[in-house]
């Protein structure tokens, strides 16, 4: 909470993949522990890679989280499993649908910590709700880069890769992955195949 203004807020870590999102979720988190704050962690259904009910990092760490349904009314289960955490935290935002903003506004408007992590950008280079809205509310915002895996210049933007090659413009947005199926890239290295 605010001391000043007795409030809550939203922070927003975000970037492209392999910038470290959930690395530094779980550096906030760990760091709010040794405060003494109580913490609890939330992760969208869709997202198992580390884990059922884990978050985790391209690195190897890892966090127990609830595991939530990522749609309508099921994404106010983040607000109605709390039992006094003064600190929330929810991975993969983008996996979510645009009720986690609304869910956020409550909780922030309810005096908690609410520090959310996701992609920006679809494969596309468009922009991956609610990640944008969520940013336009946050009282903290930060954006990370990766390393673009065909030059070394900073990278912002993600590339999904279907057997090697660039994805088609046309093929769906979500798809759960990570070395294998994607790559970070720079604005002049990002490619799509048309269909």
């Amino acid at each position: 909470m605010h001391a000043i203004t007795r409030s809550g807020w939203v922070e927003v870590i975000t970037g492209c993949m392999f910038s470290g999102k959930t690395e530094e979720l779980l550096r906030r988190l760990r760091r709010a522990e040794i405060a003494d704050q109580s913490v609890a962690v939330f992760t969208p259904a869709l997202d198992d890679r580390y884990g059922k009910t884990t978050i985790g990092s391209h690195s190897g760490h890892r966090w127990e989280a609830h595991v939530v349904e990522n749609e309508g009314e099921s994404v106010w289960t983040i607000a109605e499993e709390l039992n006094g955490e003064e600190v929330v935290a929810v991975d993969e935002a983008n996996f979510f649908d645009d009720t986690l903003t609304d869910v956020c506004e409550h909780l922030a408007d309810d005096g908690r910590r609410v520090i959310v992590s996701g992609l920006d950008q679809t494969f596309r280079a468009e922009p991956f709700d609610p990640v944008p809205q969520l940013v336009a509310l946050a009282e903290y915002v930060d954006k990370l880069q990766a390393i673009c895996t065909v030059c070394g210049e900073p990278a912002t933007r993600n590339q999904r890769l279907v057997d090697g090659d660039p994805a088609h413009a046309d093929d769906p947005t979500i798809v759960v992955g990570a070395e294998e199926s994607y790559e970070a890239r720079c604005r002049n290295c990002h490619t799509l195949r048309s269909a």
